[in-house]
């Protein structure tokens, strides 16, 4: 049994390794639900951040709290009010608020101090601080409803917050500000979050909710692989945002959508929205690659390039599994240092997903395509086709006519994208020479109009 541990365990540490190193350093702010918290969902999610900061992630935890707000109003006989999915706060409201805030920052710092034996809390020591982080101001009278003391948020002190997790503190936030006059406004975790997450330039903005995750076409049925987006580029986000019913309700789909791209579009480089639901949702989305929930991210973040030095490890550990099961020729790592520039890679996340080398006989006006490869974890999503455009691109800015492939399992992937097989005897001389008759691979051309 152990030995089945150690051959899944191993694989799957060494795979998760690399998005460690990528977030260390990094600052998140989690805004996490209040329904969350209700749920019963509190300790798990204490454990799981606990762990992240471990990992060196400098982590803003921002806490909802609407339905304990709306629990103590209904003990207190008053019903809840809103007005366009914004809480009207009176007198009452706030006193529950208040309360409400006060019970839950005593149960997020107890959950984040047990550091009992045989839990995943043993031996940590997770510092939490809270404080008048955020300066607020009346949301006012907006279509004739005067929203009383509800607020929004004015200032958010970024020296203050930043000081506090470089001593290695986790920030608690609760969805509570004050005016310069020392007057509280009832804030939402939504637009604490958010807001927090732009005035710190965070590199992600994650949102614990009760939903799922989002598609780009909800009217399409969805399927046991794909039922939500795991990635949406901010165009679509936007887009699809515009096409939504304006939202009101935490469970409408456009309720978050809305803050993770007002962030993107202000500098937060990721945001994100995870289902609470799911053990483990944190884990799962900053440490495995397709993740759990939707992400929405700015496309520039990922970068199509021609390779560097730098970039030889990348490659090589891309391309090896390839060439282990036969699909591409061995390559060594000499080979690859030698010939680097003629590499193109799309690197996302710091890691190399997909690359291509292309070489030139220009003599024949042609040049061959070598080592297209894309990562198991990232097909499907177009960077092949990304990859392919690019070679183009550069066999046309050196006069070249056209461009051709040896392949002996890809080949119908090449004839959709415009490749004609020819006979090997089509080859440019010097590639002739090195044709290798016994792996008797598909010569396929394309003419670059």
């Amino acid at each position: 049994m152990s030995t089945v541990f150690n051959f899944t365990f191993v694989p799957w540490f060494r795979s998760v390794a690399p998005y460690i190193h990528m977030h260390r350093g990094k600052t998140f702010v989690v805004g996490i639900a209040g329904e969350a918290i209700a749920a019963g969902k509190l300790q798990h999610l204490a454990q799981d951040l606990a762990l992240i900061q471990s990992m060196g992630v400098k982590i803003v935890l921002v806490h909802g709290f609407r339905p304990q707000v709306n629990e103590q109003l209904l003990a207190k006989g008053h019903v809840p009010k809103y007005s366009n999915g914004i809480r009207i706060t009176d007198e009452v409201a706030l006193d529950c608020a208040q309360e409400a805030a006060g019970q839950l920052r005593y149960e997020i710092e107890a959950a984040f101090s047990q550091g009992l034996p045989n839990t995943p809390m043993a031996g940590s020591t997770v510092r939490v601080i809270s404080g008048n982080f955020l300066t607020a101001r009346p949301v006012g009278i907006v279509d004739g409803v005067d929203f009383q003391h509800s607020g929004l948020v004015r200032k958010v002190d970024v020296a203050g917050i930043t000081q506090t997790l470089n001593m290695g503190a986790m920030v608690l936030l609760s969805p509570f500000g004050f005016s310069p006059t020392g007057e509280a406004f009832n804030l939402s975790m939504e637009e604490v979050a958010t807001s927090v997450a732009i005035e710190l330039q965070a590199d992600k903005l994650i949102f614990l909710t009760e939903i799922h995750g989002l598609r780009i076409k909800p009217e399409e049925p969805e399927s046991e692989d794909n039922p939500i987006d795991t990635e949406l580029p901010l165009a679509s986000a936007e887009s699809l945002l515009k096409k939504l019913p304006t939202a009101l309700l935490p469970t409408d789909n456009a309720f978050y959508l809305q803050h993770c791209v007002k962030a993107c579009k202000e500098g937060v480089e990721r945001s994100h929205i995870l289902p609470f639901s799911v053990d483990g949702a944190l884990l799962l989305e900053i440490y495995v690659h397709d993740g759990i929930g939707t992400m929405v991210i700015d496309e520039k973040l990922e970068e199509l390039r021609e390779a560097t030095a730098d970039d030889v490890g990348g490659i090589l550990q891309l391309i090896e599994p390839f060439e282990n099961d036969g699909t591409l020729v061995k390559r060594n790592r000499t080979e690859i240092e030698r010939d680097v520039d003629h590499y193109t890679i799309i690197e996302h996340d710091g890691v190399i997903f997909a690359c291509a080398a292309l070489y030139p006989y220009t003599e024949a006006k042609t040049a061959e395509m070598a080592a297209l490869t894309v990562s198991p974890q990232s097909q499907g999503q177009g960077d092949g086709e990304k990859i392919l455009k690019r070679i183009e691109q550069r066999a046309r800015a050196m006069g070249l006519q056209s461009i051709f492939v040896l392949t002996t399992r890809t080949m119908h992937w090449f004839i959709k994208r415009g490749f004609v097989q020819m006979d090997p005897d089509w080859l440019p001389e010097g590639r002739k020479r090195k044709y290798n008759w016994d792996r008797r691979s598909q010569v396929l051309v394309k003419k670059l109009s």
